[in-house]
């Protein structure tokens, strides 16, 4: 198992973060535990390449419809 990381080692990754970055993070962060995806995506939606992919999306439920019915 890896050793989980200290707030020594996260400084300096925090350090590199753009402004917008960092105010995502604390959003993030800020949010009550109990919070779910739903709420931090409601804090900050998803940028443009965050769910990016190369392929269809249509494709993807092309894919087997014909068989049903």
């Amino acid at each position: 198992m890896e050793k989980p990381l200290s707030a020594e080692d996260l400084v300096p990754l925090v350090d590199r973060l753009s402004p917008h970055e960092r105010l995502r993070l604390l959003r993030l962060i800020s949010l009550r535990p109990s919070g779910s995806d739903r709420d931090a995506y409601r804090a900050v939606p998803p940028g443009n390449g965050e769910f990016s992919s190369d392929t269809d999306a249509l494709a993807w439920d092309a894919d087997g419809w014909e068989n049903i019915g």
